[in-house]
């Protein structure tokens, strides 16, 4: 493990970084030795901070869990970061791409717990249980480290690219349909510009969930009610930029919309 002192750095570079919309330069370049165990020391710290200055944790997003994402990311296991109050925004708003480090966009599902979920040895069949409700939701990545060259060390310590998510459409309960078959069509400004269909997550979106649950559980965490949990995207992340509106059509699910001004 990194010393304690390189590990408060780096998760007190990445506040700033998140306040001057100015990424760093890659971890993994500065910092070789560097391991996963080292990068969720990072965003613990990180979390913590974010904590202390006001912001409540209000769920989890899971990323890296399709083929999808992991060829267009090179990274080939799954991740997770911390989702606050503020990041949870409306279908219909009205997003400030300023905000941002060159957003972009995923498809994803979001479970809505009614009850608390805690590894080890949690199964799909205890998340769905647990699960009140699932609802479509874009997740808007950002970036507070460079892009070029990154690895799952980089992702990790960075709250997995998590910048907001958009909840909208038509929310379900976990036995009201079929989640494997859940489907996307999403829209850039009237195009087509990515389709999936949520089996893409690992074969079944809840087996993300309860991945997560289990991996925490190492950390001594867990996931308690009311948590909102993304449960991974299943298309490519999609860029967007200042005037740029993005749909997402779920059919039977609803929409959710936003725009970037």
């Amino acid at each position: 493990m990194m010393d304690a002192k390189t590990i408060e750095a780096i998760a007190d570079e990445l506040l700033e970084a998140n306040r001057n919309r100015k990424p760093v330069p890659r971890l993994t370049a500065r910092y070789p030795e560097m391991t996963v165990e080292d990068s969720y020391a990072v965003q613990q710290l990180w979390r913590q901070r974010n904590e202390e200055a006001g912001r409540t944790l209000v769920g989890r997003k899971i990323g890296l869990t399709s083929k999808a994402m992991q060829a267009a990311t090179g990274i080939t296991e799954p991740d997770y970061g911390a989702i606050f109050d503020d990041m949870v925004l409306e279908t219909g708003c009205s997003v400030e791409w300023d905000q941002y480090t060159h957003p972009r966009v995923e498809v994803e599902l979001a479970f809505v717990l009614k009850d608390a979920l805690k590894g080890p040895g949690c199964t799909i069949f205890d998340v769905l249980n647990a699960t009140d409700y699932v609802v479509p939701a874009l997740e808007i990545l950002d970036s507070r480290i460079e892009m070029e060259g990154r690895t799952i060390v980089d992702t990790i310590s960075d709250n997995a690219a998590m910048g907001a998510m958009v909840v909208g459409g038509r929310p379900v309960r976990p036995d009201a349909v079929d989640l494997r078959w859940v489907s996307a069509i999403l829209y850039k400004n009237q195009t087509v510009e990515e389709t999936g269909v949520a089996a893409g997550v690992l074969d079944h979106p809840a087996n993300g969930v309860h991945w997560l649950a289990n991996k925490i559980a190492a950390h001594g965490d867990s996931m308690k009610a009311g948590d909102i949990i993304l449960a991974g995207s299943f298309t490519r992340p999609l860029w967007v930029y200042k005037g740029d509106t993005v749909h997402a059509d779920y059919g039977p699910l609803g929409v959710v919309t936003c725009h970037f001004s």
